[in-house]
């Protein structure tokens, strides 16, 4: 036998609530939704929406009137009754053009604010239709009537609050929340003796592009709260969009997701809406109105589809030029957007050619040489070296820049993306991260007397360095206020991290990377303490003949550099640092001694 599903009205209504709208707010915009629909289905000569809030009907209920296209008895029974037919599909199931609502549950939200719902409606579209009263309850049941009560084409839905929810009909949530929603409606919708409706802002016509520029900028700061840097228009036929994109005055959250205010045929559907834009446009705060986005069920995002991902591309291509267009007109205000907002244009630079343009020739970045654009960088230094880390950069910009290697501070976001893209606009450029025991090959060598006179002092110092895994070596060079610098090469690095991981490790684990790292590195790749030559403490600890004294200060000079460049200190590290300064202090006190 067939049968058909029974509907538990009562659970569905507690579904739609607690899972479908995101508050019960959502039933004056469905209300709002059905009445212009109902309009754009016959439009009369003078539409009007008209909501009477409880001030106005004097009982506690909250009506809302159209003169729309009205309803038949028969189509009572079958849209009001049924939950999920709708008449604003066609018959393949997609929702037609000027109408709001397409999935036959909108009527359903009123249940969400009162246990009976009421609608009186009388056809447009069939002569001499009678007028029905329809009166549906929360229990599950409904009951349908001619009635004498409305003579016009139209359609009134009257709802009467449930304990406890009274303030949802309140006169003042009325207004606010049918601002809210029907702010662009192209229907005249008032609220009692005000009218709440009226056109899209970045529409309006002005004879004075600054007064209309003027104007979006006062919308935005009534509207999002800020007022902008600047507005970019935005078009997208495809779609049906228009609007404006408000850039924000202030630097953004890039990990935070953007929220725009998004209208779908000019009804509110979301003031949060998310994925409208790229990731990287975080710099702005978009306003728009689309015909052809599709919402989802509970119309709060909008539905992802291929026609939202176009058109979030053609919204980026449009904001990309609106910045080729400010640094080709304006480039003291694009150096001001800069300064706020580089990091969402570094994002688009590192995978936008377009972009990449315009950072590398008007974004500065930090250098050995101060803080300047890679373009002028590019002229100073053939080669671009870079650090990967800003600890490292200022470890080393100094003595970089005194040994005259330009060298870039990679270091923040995006910036090693943008340096290794830099070969796409110049392919004349050669980008190098630069490996810091490279460094040293930069460095002034001593001449070979000098460095057989330094024979003794290295034997000892390399004795000291020995059990701390490092290596001395001597050389000549700026700044002289530096008397050491602690160099690890990136494969003395690797090999460090192994060690650490190997000195934790338990079991298998530890068997794992026991294997992994059992064969020894290469002494060259041991990490280097450079001695500069050019620091009078340096050349007065080298001519020192007594080889305690001289390991306790190489050991000095070690933790020292260590602590001066930011490196990690291991327990090692630090044994030797105090070791050094209680034996200098020990040799200090017995060298007064005996000279007292």
């Amino acid at each position: 036998m067939r049968h058909s599903f029974s509907v538990d009205l009562r659970g569905i209504v507690d579904l739609l609530g607690r899972h479908l709208y995101a508050s019960p707010r959502a039933y004056l915009r469905e209300l709002l939704q059905n009445a212009v629909d109902a309009i754009s289905a016959h439009p009369p000569e003078r539409p009007l929406v008209l909501v009477e809030p409880p001030s106005v009907t004097g009982d506690g209920s909250l009506r809302v009137h159209d003169n729309g296209v009205g309803l038949t008895e028969e189509q009572v029974h079958e849209l009001l009754a049924t939950i999920g037919r709708s008449s604003k599909r066609d018959e393949l199931g997609f929702s037609r053009q000027q109408f709001l609502g397409q999935f036959g549950i909108g009527l359903l939200a009123c249940f969400l604010v009162a246990d009976e719902v009421e609608v009186v409606t009388r056809s447009a579209a069939v002569e001499g239709a009678a007028t029905v009263r329809w009166i549906g309850h929360a229990a599950g049941h409904y009951s349908v009537e001619e009635t004498a009560e409305r003579s016009e084409p139209g359609t009134t839905v009257t709802l009467r609050p449930r304990r406890g929810s009274e303030h949802w009909l309140s006169d003042e949530t009325v207004l606010r929340l049918a601002d809210h929603f029907g702010s662009l409606l192209p229907v005249p919708v008032r609220v009692g003796d005000r009218t709440v409706s009226g056109g899209p802002p970045w529409l309006a016509e002005h004879a004075d592009p600054v007064a209309r520029q003027d104007a979006l900028l006062e919308y935005a700061a009534g509207t999002l709260d800020f007022r902008p840097f600047d507005v970019i228009d935005l078009d997208v036929p495809a779609a049906g969009l228009t609007g404006a994109a408000f850039v924000l005055p202030t630097p953004s959250n890039a990990g935070a997701r953007a929220a725009h205010r998004v209208y779908l045929k000019r009804m509110l559907l979301s003031d949060r809406a998310e994925r409208l834009l790229p990731d990287w446009a975080f710099f702005v705060r978009c306003v728009v109105d689309a015909s052809e986005l599709r919402p989802t069920a509970d119309r709060e995002q909008l539905y992802e589809d291929d026609l939202l991902a176009e058109t979030r591309e053609a919204l980026g291509r449009q904001l990309r030029a609106w910045l080729v267009r400010l640094s080709a007109t304006a480039p003291t205000r694009l150096g001001r957007f800069l300064a706020v907002h580089h990091l969402g244009v570094k994002a688009l630079a590192a995978h936008d050619v377009e972009m990449l343009r315009l950072v590398v020739q008007w974004l500065p970045l930090e250098t050995s040489d101060g803080e300047m654009t890679l373009a002028e960088f590019r002229r100073r230094h053939r080669v671009v070296r870079y650090t990967a880390g800003v600890g490292e950069f200022r470890k080393l910009a100094g003595v970089a820049a005194a040994q005259g290697v330009g060298l870039v501070n990679g270091g923040y976001a995006y910036d090693a993306e943008i340096l290794n893209r830099l070969p796409l606009i110049d392919p004349e450029a050669e980008v190098v991260r630069l490996d810091p025991a490279e460094l040293a090959t930069h460095l002034d060598v001593l001449d070979p007397g000098t460095e057989l006179g330094l024979r003794d002092f290295l034997r000892t110092a390399s004795q000291a360095l020995h059990r701390l895994g490092c290596e001395p070596v001597v050389r000549a060079f700026e700044p002289v206020t530096l008397s050491a610098l602690y160099l690890e090469g990136r494969e003395a690095a690797r090999r460090a991290d192994r060690n650490a991981a190997l000195e934790s490790a338990e079991g298998a684990w530890a068997d794992m990377l026991g294997e992994i790292g059992a064969e020894p590195a290469a002494p060259a790749a041991l990490p280097q303490l450079l001695l500069n030559y050019n620091n009078p403490l340096v050349r007065r600890v080298t001519a020192l003949d007594d080889p305690l004294l001289v390991r306790l200060v190489v050991e000095a000079l070690y933790g020292h550099a260590l602590l001066q460049g930011h490196h990690p200190m291991r327990p090692v590290d630090t044994a030797a640092l105090n070791r050094s300064f209680l034996g200098l202090v020990e040799w200090a006190v017995h060298d007064v001694e005996e000279n007292s």
